[in-house]
């Protein structure tokens, strides 16, 4: 597998609102972009900082993954993204390495990316998301 660099860190959060007011008037970061993601049942806000972005996640149904997480585990670090090339051939690689697939071929998710989940079953408890940016590769 080749991963490029860190895409985003997802953080699963109660109140997007409160939470966006935090990283903005305590840690000094501007969000650039809210949207909502009908497919995951999420609306996402996000920051960057470097070349890392930080994804806050709030679950707009009860029975979406990120209100199923927020409910078993509380608020916190759901997520860790890396930006690919090619996330077909990265998808076949993991597989090819007995990785658990959550997806076994992209979707889309926020910002227009394509998008696969490795469980976190397979990766030491870490959910790990793949992102590949088509519109610039």
């Amino acid at each position: 597998m080749q991963l490029n660099y860190i895409e985003h860190i997802g953080i699963a959060v109660k109140d997007l609102t409160a939470a966006i007011k935090y990283y903005e008037e305590v840690l000094g970061l501007t969000c650039y972009s809210i949207e909502e993601v009908s497919e995951q049942q999420v609306k996402t806000a996000f920051f960057k900082i470097g070349q890392t972005k930080i994804e806050l996640l709030e679950s707009t149904s009860p029975e979406g993954p990120v209100g199923k997480f927020i409910e078993k585990k509380g608020e916190g670090i759901h997520h860790i993204a890396f930006a690919v090339n090619d996330i077909e051939a990265q998808l076949s690689d993991a597989a090819s390495k007995s990785i658990q697939l959550i997806d076994h071929t992209p979707r889309k998710g926020a910002e227009g990316l394509d998008i696969a989940f490795l469980h976190p079953k397979s990766t030491f408890g870490v959910l790990t998301e793949l992102c590949e940016n088509k519109n610039v590769n």
